[in-house]
């Protein structure tokens, strides 16, 4: 079972190394679907769900794994979207790259975790966004 890395070991390893990811892209006829960071880094900013991929865990079950831990939902997989390289120095989250699935809830009310103060679909996006995401046409 794929598990979280100690703090520690999570600094060491990120610090030499970017960090692989992935993210879902949720639609609906309102927009896309961002939460807003309630802790640090980004705390503020509206952002896609997201996490880390854990040793040995598929990106299928990251995705998962993101929507029932972060949103309270499960997900269907519809498609590869595109890969966001977070490779600035100023980027809070470090070096990080991002791979994007668009996905579609299949289960369950939206209920955040405590890494996000609130949802909303946006048709366009807002300004207090991580400026990477700006360069998508979502």
């Amino acid at each position: 079972m794929p598990k979280k890395l100690p703090i520690e070991v999570y600094k060491e390893i990120y610090s030499k190394v970017p960090r692989l990811c992935a993210e879902l892209l949720i639609k609906n006829k309102e927009g896309i679907l961002l939460v807003k960071r309630n802790i640090p880094p980004g705390e503020g900013l509206w952002y896609l769900p997201g996490g880390t991929i854990y040793f040995d865990e598929s990106i299928e079950e990251v995705l998962k794994r993101v929507a029932k831990e972060e949103l309270g939902v499960k997900v269907e997989i519809i498609r590869f979207f595109n890969v966001l390289d977070w490779y600035k120095s100023e980027n809070a989250f470090g070096h990080s790259v991002s791979l994007i699935y668009e996905a579609r809830i299949v289960e369950g009310e939206i209920k955040l975790d405590y890494q996000s103060s609130e949802f909303k679909y946006f048709k366009n996006l807002p300004e207090n966004i991580m400026n990477e995401y700006l360069r998508f046409d979502f």
